[in-house]
């Protein structure tokens, strides 16, 4: 059984994974970090790392980037793999996790979701198979009206792995209506749309002559990200120093 330390706990990812953990003979949740709120009752929440008593195989970590710092001191001092799944980090933050899978197992993902992970790699493959034949790469995300950031880190994910399958030639494009031309060749379009509740959809289009090739993926509730950083715990714990990713998960 894995056993993890859970950071943010009590926050909306903290206690989707909460949930879905008590539904998982092969994981529990050992003990859990937060500043506010209370325990459930089925295991121990601490304010601070130092005050943490239980043994755990795994740090996941759905916190802030406040919580960072202190989260790394504990996980190089007992030799803790770390699943970072916390958004905003800083420069600085994101070159000492670099430098700590050095010393100890380290996965971070802009999302934890199996099926976006999967659809990194299907968009890598396919724009190496499209592009060479002339087919335009277009991605349109849609999310609730609350969303803030546009277009969302996870659109960015996708034409980032776009181009990496492109050797880094094509350029992004977030608004036309500047200018008055046609679509260049080497360009890949990224599209927000906000509204309602719509959940999150990231839509990768490529369009060729009088053919059209489409990959979707909707995400329904935030349980596919507990999933996911569940799965991703798994397999980080007694893994070897190393920086890993999402992709090493699905296999």
């Amino acid at each position: 059984m894995t056993k993890i330390l859970l950071t943010g706990c009590n926050g909306r990812m903290g206690r989707v994974i909460t949930d879905l953990c008590k539904e998982d003979p092969d994981i529990e949740i050992a003990a859990g970090i937060d500043v506010a709120g209370q325990p459930d009752g089925t295991y121990p929440v601490y304010g601070s790392f130092p005050e943490v008593a239980e043994a755990a195989d795994v740090i996941v970590d759905f916190s802030s980037p406040k919580v960072f710092d202190p989260m790394m001191d504990y996980a190089l001092e007992h030799g803790i793999p770390v699943v970072v799944c916390t958004t905003g980090l800083s420069q600085e933050q994101i070159q000492r996790l670099g430098e700590a899978s050095n010393k100890i197992a380290v996965l971070r993902s802009a999302n934890m979701s199996l099926g976006v992970n999967l659809l990194l790699k299907l968009v890598r493959e396919a724009a190496r198979k499209l592009a060479p034949e002339g087919f335009d790469i277009e991605i349109v995300e849609r999310h609730h009206n609350q969303k803030k950031d546009a277009p969302s880190g996870t659109a960015l994910a996708l034409a980032d792995s776009i181009n990496e399958g492109l050797d880094g030639a094509y350029d992004y494009t977030f608004d036309r209506s500047q200018r008055l031309e046609k679509r260049r060749e080497k360009e890949i379009g990224i599209s927000a749309v906000r509204g309602g509740n719509i959940p999150g959809t990231h839509e990768v289009i490529f369009a060729g002559m009088d053919e059209l090739v489409e990959l979707r993926h909707v995400a329904y509730s935030r349980s596919i990200f507990g999933k996911g950083a569940i799965a991703a715990a798994k397999f980080l714990a007694g893994k070897d120093a190393k920086m890993y990713s999402m992709s090493d998960v699905i296999g």
